[in-house]
């Protein structure tokens, strides 16, 4: 049963990579049209009524404890690391910030070690961050000799990967609550978008309805 369970979040983990690969790109296009801050309000905002939609069921309020959780997950996964990404884009390649986000799992792996119990480094993630950063070297080199860098988007893609495995130790902890995935994504989305709340202010949001008119932006 474990070794099936095992298998089972694995298979999802690689899904998860896969979709996750084409959000660089898809991001980059609609950077065409948007804002970096747009994206994220509009991307989180559907997510979440969508969410709603599909499970009305919403969490009630259990403790101060339970809630600073769902928020710091909100405001790391939502917030931070996709401005930080977005951001990163309209500054560098999408496959630099891809490359430079796969290493999140070796990111959240040294984290978990310091901060979850029972987390351990073991051999084969050092065989794994070794193998991720010669992915990094041969996308940074482009088959040539010749660094292909952008110093301040690499640096603000670097930035959201380590963001991002804190929103991972946060999840962790999350997840021994007990309650529905969806129930505790609903969450998550609402606290990041109350935290992007100062994020429109400082980039001088404006709704315009224009740029969903074209088909390439759905």
């Amino acid at each position: 049963m474990k070794t099936r369970r095992e298998t089972a979040g694995h298979l999802a983990a690689v899904i998860t990579i896969i979709i996750w690969g084409t959000t660089f790109v898809s991001t980059k296009v609609l950077l065409e049209d948007f804002a970096p801050v747009d994206i994220l309000f509009y991307r989180f905002l559907i997510g979440l009524i969508v969410l709603i939609m599909v499970h009305p069921h919403v969490l009630t309020f259990r403790s101060w404890r339970q809630e600073a959780l769902f928020a710091g997950a909100g405001l790391c996964g939502v917030t931070l690391y996709f401005l930080l990404e977005n951001i990163a884009l309209t500054l560098t390649y999408a496959s630099n910030a891809g490359m430079i986000v796969a290493v999140i799992p070796m990111i959240t792996a040294v984290l978990a070690h310091f901060f979850l119990s029972g987390e351990k480094l073991e051999p084969r993630f050092f065989i794994g961050f070794a193998a991720a950063f010669t992915g990094l070297a041969l996308i940074f080199f482009n088959g040539q000799m010749m660094l292909k860098l952008n110093p301040l988007g690499d640096i603000l893609a670097a930035a959201s990967a380590f963001v991002w495995a804190a929103y991972a130790i946060l999840m962790k902890k999350i997840s021994t609550f007990g309650y529905h995935t969806i129930q505790c994504t609903q969450r998550i989305f609402l606290y990041g978008l109350l935290f992007m709340v100062p994020a429109l202010f400082l980039f001088d949001f404006r709704f315009d309805a224009s740029p969903f008119a074209s088909p390439a932006n759905w």
